[in-house]
């Protein structure tokens, strides 16, 4: 196997005095891993951030040994990670990728809307900038994993007009009509993930609860946990810089 190919690095884990084991985010390949030789010297270690762009070239004798990956600098985004909310979401965005995904899978479009989403953290004056591209993203990863939500028709009378909340169970939307006698009982449902439209920050906070719900129930396992406490440490500071807007 031989791989060139633009990357965005999402984890890396310390292997042997030297070395660390990198995962890679790739528009074609989907997520990749492999061996990097002096990652942790001081060349390399500002290079494997989370959230930097790498061009990377992998080969590997066979599919399943692990690959040697050399990589070149192509964008660095270490300046973020000493600001506590945007490092907060880098770490967050990554994690996720880097343990829900299966490797070897293409996922281009998850590539593309990660890349946007990291773009969107870097050139937004504050996170209310790129919360709605943080929930979006979550619900791409949910869908691509196929637990997507149906958000197109309400479940109870099939209508798809005045959408306003979600089942937690079915993850299918509810009319406000339908959802009344249900109130307390429904996640909201956010206008900006149907229109695409502009997100306040009571919507930002709303859609992060909405795929968080389904993120914690569906993919992010027991054994997950320390990634699921990187997203509830990064909401907790979202709830913050909301309080103080």
């Amino acid at each position: 196997m031989r791989i060139s190919t633009p990357a965005i690095v999402v984890a890396l884990r310390p292997h042997g005095e030297h070395g660390a084991v990198v995962r890679l985010m790739t528009p074609e390949h989907g997520l990749q891993a492999g061996y990097v030789r002096g990652a942790r010297g001081r060349r390399l270690r500002p290079v494997l951030l989370p959230g930097n762009q790498v061009e990377a070239s992998l080969s590997a004798r066979t599919d399943s040994q692990l690959a040697q990956v050399t990589v070149e600098l192509e964008h660095s985004r270490g300046p973020l990670l000493q600001e506590a909310l945007p490092a907060a979401a880098i770490d967050w965005a990554c994690a996720l990728t880097a343990t829900a995904l299966p490797e070897g899978q293409p996922y281009p479009r998850l590539y593309q809307v990660l890349d946007g989403l990291l773009a969107a953290i870097e050139a937004a004056p504050s996170a209310s900038g790129w919360g709605a591209a943080l929930v979006r993203y979550e619900l791409l990863v949910l869908a691509e994993l196929g637990f997507g939500l149906d958000l197109d028709r309400c479940a109870v009378s099939g209508s798809n007009d005045d959408l306003v909340a979600v089942s937690p169970r079915s993850g299918r939307a509810v009319s406000a009509a339908e959802a009344e006698p249900f109130t307390g009982k429904l996640l909201t449902l956010p206008g900006f993930i149907r229109d695409g439209g502009v997100a306040s920050w009571p919507d930002i906070l709303s859609g992060l609860d909405l795929t968080g719900h389904f993120l914690l129930r569906d993919v992010l396992t027991d054994r997950s946990a320390p990634v699921a406490g990187a997203r509830s440490r990064l909401v907790e500071r979202l709830r913050r810089a909301a309080g103080r807007a």
